[in-house]
């Protein structure tokens, strides 16, 4: 799966700021084969960048400037909450999730960026700084190896403290089944997207979640407190289907509203297939 993934990119859809060269846009002007704009030539600018057939035409002297390419600081946030623990099929959503982040993780170095890994519950469980070293995936990997969902989840403040913890411009992946008032959610997202952060939001579900077709009276357990009912689902399906389309709209509204890319990812769905939309959905944008 990852040597055909190899095969795309992962983008960032804005400008990053990064520590040497790379393949992504910075917001300051450099030396690349991108065009950005003239300039008026002012002392102390190196004559060699003057343009010259500029000059000819205007009898003025201005300096050709080309975007500057930079490195990009790619932070995987996973959810390591209770809930994601839950199994409906074959696999629970974290295990998907963790192939999710791993696989990032793996693209991102191949192609020179540094990778940074944060896993949270209502804290932070585990965090890997950014660093670009292949060596650096083996202690990512340990933290996805060892790392199992349980507690609650406080994922509004986890991401209020990572929106002022990483200060330089970065693609944010967030990978999580967002079980929390989306209004304070999208909150924390603008206070990403204002620290000037590129973000995406895997929400992760099971198909049984959405469609909660259990047709005998069973007992839930709350997988973040611990806490149990016994319930007829026939009773409560209605209302637990328009509260969760409630939740989506609002979310997917949100998203879009401050251009966040949003994907919402079932289960049963697979790796290979969730990346690979998302890699050429940003390379077509770029």
């Amino acid at each position: 799966m990852l040597a055909r993934l190899s095969r795309l990119t992962l983008e960032a859809r804005s400008p990053m700021v990064g520590s040497f060269a790379g393949q992504h846009r910075s917001p300051h002007r450099g030396a690349s084969v991108e065009f950005a704009q003239y300039r008026r030539y002012v002392p102390g600018d190196d004559p060699s960048k003057l343009d010259w057939r500029a000059y000819a035409r205007s009898d003025r002297f201005y300096i050709k400037e080309f975007e500057a390419d930079t490195n990009l600081r790619c932070c995987l946030v996973l959810d390591a909450s209770g809930s994601m623990g839950y199994r409906g099929g074959v696999r629970t959503k974290f295990e998907l999730a963790r192939s999710l982040a791993g696989s990032l993780a793996h693209l991102a170095v191949q192609q020179g960026d540094a990778v940074g890994l944060t896993c949270f519950n209502n804290e932070v469980v585990e965090d890997v700084p950014p660093r670009t070293s292949p060596k650096h995936l083996k202690a990512i990997y340990d933290v996805l190896e060892r790392v199992d969902p349980a507690g609650e989840t406080d994922i509004v403040g986890v991401l209020h403290n990572l929106a002022e913890r990483v200060r330089r411009r970065a693609l944010v992946v967030v990978v999580s089944d967002f079980f929390c008032e989306p209004t304070p959610l999208l909150d924390c997202f603008q206070h990403l997207l204002h620290r000037k952060h590129d973000l995406a939001a895997f929400q992760i579900l099971d198909e049984t979640e959405l469609a909660f077709d259990f047709d005998r009276p069973m007992r839930f357990r709350d997988l973040e407190g611990g806490a149990a009912v016994v319930a007829d689902p026939a009773v409560m399906r209605r209302q637990y289907l328009k509260a969760l389309t409630n939740h989506q709209e609002t979310l997917r509204a949100g998203c879009l509203r401050y251009n966040i890319d949003y994907r919402r990812v079932l289960v049963g769905e697979g790796c290979e297939r969730v990346l690979s939309q998302f890699l050429l959905d940003r390379m077509k944008r770029k």
